[in-house]
């Protein structure tokens, strides 16, 4: 409200100073002019709807869009205040938001990227390039026990919870993905209204608070899940085992932040401490985690239903995968979650130094899967760091089906990495819970965006595949990714890493897998 009085008070000085000018003396015609055009600039500010941060900072938000004509190192302070604070370099971050913007065209003078670095990465091209005819490739979710399959996107909004997030910013993502025909996943928060606003997919994810489908004393309540599972946005069932900010951790949502509206959403009380357990309450071991996946299965009338986890051991994954031949019950996905960080606020040490990065964590999820002779009827997807065509391609090279995105789609509803999420005042009405900030973002506007980025990002990433000399995602391999590692030497990921063959482990496991495989148990996580 402070924001239209500002502006109606320059209004009444620019009144005041045309009528000394025109009653008193020539010389205020300047300051009549100047607040005249501040007047006018700010109630433009006010109204526009392209951009939030002048309308959350009418007038002094034109200083931002200035220094990013001056030079890209002063528009690099504007954008964020912490470089460390992200993985995303500046040359990926801006390809985000030209693409959201619809302006992205080609860039003259060749690569930013130091071609000759420990650890850069490429992809071959082939004498046998072609134009990509499939534009929006789709992969099935849906085992042999699903009868309500979904054929995802390439590419999906990632998991971002209605509290983490403004009611607006989840509005803009869910219409975006009605309007672009991909996924949006709740996150751990719930469904909330504003996820159902838009008409999108929802991949509905349940954590350990059971957010949504929770009874008084926080424990899985199988009714309230068949009512919500039911719903038609509703295509399939994601559990959260852990997440990469922060594996091994429940959430925690401070009373203050628990309005009436958010509390309906999550099922819990109004203004009280919201503690996420680490673990789940509904199952213990392997082959109970396998039962509660096909109970979910079955409430939901046979929608796909997968998980999501942080990789840490690969006992751990192996004892799933034990879970799954003693029972026969497979999971129709999992979404592997790097442990680079995401969205989710966390403790520094938990981001820096604790689970799976993406890489490593997706290559044993395929290789496990693969292994045990389950690959086939599991999808699995990557949710990391995902913002290019060439970020999907890789994935898919070391493992992945489909890719999930938090941090990008942030960046195409208008985020610009102010790191001001926790204290409740994003300037971009992003992360925060201020309605007034929340308003200031234009829905129809960021949706836009969203559906931008997303199809300019998977054309990208099929051209990509066409350029080189593939008919489709599923023939790319590990021997198709690159890697520098050492010097002038680079390698293959099929060199690089060891990859086991269809049942692998169940026949005469390798001696490098043997000590994990025997350790692992269906009926204990070890």
């Amino acid at each position: 409200m402070i924001r239209p009085l500002v502006i109606a008070g320059i209004w009444l000085l620019a009144v005041g100073a045309v009528a000394l000018t025109v009653f008193a003396h020539a010389g205020w015609g300047v300051a009549a002019a100047v607040l005249l055009g501040l007047a006018l600039l700010g109630s433009w500010d006010l109204i526009q709807r392209r951009h939030t941060i002048l309308r959350l900072y009418p007038i002094i938000g034109h200083v931002r869009f200035l220094m990013e004509m001056i030079r890209p190192e002063v528009r690099q302070y504007f954008i964020e205040s912490n470089i460390e604070a992200t993985p995303f370099d500046r040359e990926t971050r801006d390809l985000v938001y030209e693409r959201a913007k619809g302006t992205k065209s080609d860039e003259p003078f060749g690569t930013e990227r130091d071609v000759t670095a420990l650890g850069y990465e490429f992809l071959r091209h082939s004498l046998r390039a072609r134009f990509a005819d499939d534009l929006d490739p789709r992969v099935r979710l849906g085992g042999p026990d699903c009868t309500q399959p979904y054929d995802i996107a390439l590419l999906n909004v990632s998991a971002m919870s209605f509290g983490a997030l403004s009611a607006n910013a989840i509005r803009a993502l869910n219409t975006g993905a009605a309007r672009g025909g991909f996924a949006h996943d709740t996150g751990e928060g719930g469904i909330s209204p504003y996820h159902l606003a838009g008409g999108g997919d929802l991949i509905w994810e349940i954590g350990s608070g059971y957010f949504g489908c929770r009874d008084a004393d926080g424990r899985f309540d199988a009714a309230q899940f068949a009512e919500k599972a039911a719903l038609p946005a509703v295509k399939a069932i994601s559990i959260k085992l852990s997440q990469g900010a922060k594996p091994g951790l429940g959430g925690v949502l401070p009373g203050a932040k628990v309005s009436a509206e958010i509390a309906e959403t999550r099922g819990v009380p109004v203004g009280r401490t919201v503690v996420s357990p680490p673990a789940h309450t509904a199952f213990g071991t392997p082959v109970e985690f396998a039962h509660f996946i096909a109970a979910l299965r079955r409430a939901s009338g046979g929608k796909p239903v997968g998980f999501k986890l942080c990789v840490g051991a690969r006992t751990e994954f192996l004892s799933l995968c034990k879970g799954f031949l003693a029972t026969g019950i497979t999971p129709d996905f999992v979404i592997v979650d790097g442990a680079e960080g995401g969205t989710g606020a966390a403790p520094q040490e938990f981001e820096d130094h604790v689970g799976m990065p993406l890489t490593e964590g997706l290559m044993l999820v395929h290789n496990c899967l693969v292994g045990t002779g389950l690959r086939d009827r599991v999808a699995v997807g990557a949710s990391g760091k995902v913002a290019s065509g060439v970020d999907i391609v890789s994935r898919v090279c070391q493992g992945a089906d489909f890719t999930m995105a938090a941090r990008a789609m942030m960046f195409a509803v208008g985020c610009i990495q102010a790191l001001k999420c926790h204290t409740n005042r994003c300037p971009t009405g992003v992360a925060t819970q201020d309605p007034a900030r929340g308003r200031a973002l234009d829905v129809a506007d960021k949706a836009a965006r969203v559906v931008n980025f997303q199809r300019a990002t998977v054309a990208s990433a099929a051209q990509i595949v066409a350029s080189m000399g593939l008919e489709g995602f599923d023939e790319l391999s590990p021997a198709m990714l690159n890697r520098r590692i050492e010097g002038q030497r680079t390698n293959t990921y099929a060199e690089i890493y060891e990859w086991l063959a269809p049942g692998e482990l169940l026949g005469d496991p390798p001696q490098s897998w043997r000590s994990d495989w025997v350790t692992a148990s269906a009926d204990a996580f070890v």
